[in-house]
């Protein structure tokens, strides 16, 4: 097996020097696509005269771009058949034709991604179940490790998967989210939502506030939308009306709450459920006014 070259300090430091102006490089090549100062089919022809960009991964190049982010940067390279690895001079020709043309044809009309969240209680199924009904959304299925129940069916109301498949999912980053409750595992699986909003479909999410957070990490394109009570004494008489739950029980929820409710300064939009019609029609509203 051959050696390394032993290289002396001064051509350690020449190396090191070249790598940092690389790695700079690089960054300001994404950062003038994330400005609109750059095209893909700009950067893809500066790769040809710099050794520095043609080493950028494509994927890397993608997610770059205002509103693509890395859930369907991945779907777009998976789409055309690039290896998620593969650098801007690996590309073969066709591989090249298909990514300009991916960003040089103009879009049929993507959808926009909605997370909908807020303290528990506060009524973000409710509102889900009235979007249900609306063609303008599609609402995102959840895939959960719990055993589904009498009246649910797979594919409908959850994607019943095993606790290994799950695990597998994970290691894959297959999810937007995920989140351990109450002894199983739930998620939002990315591939369906991303195919959603490439057919122009408005998606929403009913997730909780940490998967809110997830999400926003995941994809710079989601709008994410605080549910809010009308007051605090709405809140807890919500809570405090289930039935079901011991009185320790509710006291952790309305603690619990208190702590969710300083989460909406972290989201985009704050609306107020005084009323689900004009929170429907608020989502609507918000769906077509970023879709123009």
């Amino acid at each position: 097996m051959a050696h390394p070259p032993q290289l002396t300090p001064e051509q350690r430091a020449a190396a090191l020097a070249q790598a940092t102006l690389s790695r700079r490089t690089r960054a300001d090549v994404k950062k003038g696509v994330r400005q609109g100062t750059l095209t893909i089919a700009d950067v893809l022809e500066l790769a040809k005269s710099d050794p520095a960009i043609a080493k950028m991964r494509v994927l890397e190049l993608l997610e770059s771009v205002p509103g693509v982010g890395r859930i369907r940067a991945l779907a777009i390279v998976e789409r055309l058949g690039i290896s998620v690895p593969r650098k801007i001079q690996g590309l073969g020709i066709h591989q090249r034709a298909s990514l300009l043309q991916e960003f040089t044809s103009q879009p049929l009309g993507r959808g926009r991604l909605i997370v909908l969240s807020g303290p528990g209680g506060v009524g973000k199924s409710t509102v889900a179940n009235a979007l249900r009904k609306s063609s303008d959304f599609w609402v995102s299925i959840s895939a959960t490790t719990r055993q589904p129940r009498a009246n649910e069916v797979d594919g409908v109301d959850y994607y019943f998967l095993t606790q290994e498949e799950f695990d597998r999912r994970i290691a894959d980053d297959e999810f937007l989210e995920w989140a351990s409750f109450a002894g199983a595992r739930y998620g939002t699986p990315a591939k369906p939502v991303e195919d959603a909003l490439a057919r122009g479909r408005n998606v929403l999410l009913e997730i909780e506030i940490e998967g809110a957070r997830q999400v926003r990490s995941h994809s710079a394109e989601a709008l994410l939308v605080f549910l809010e009570p009308p007051s605090w004494e709405d809140l807890v008489s919500r809570l405090e009306g289930r039935g079901s739950d011991s009185p320790e029980r509710r006291a952790h929820r309305l603690e619990l709450a208190q702590t969710e409710l300083a989460a909406a300064k972290e989201f985009d939009v704050i609306v107020i459920n005084d009323q689900v019609d004009k929170v429907v029609q608020a989502l609507l509203s918000l769906a077509r006014s970023s879709s123009t």
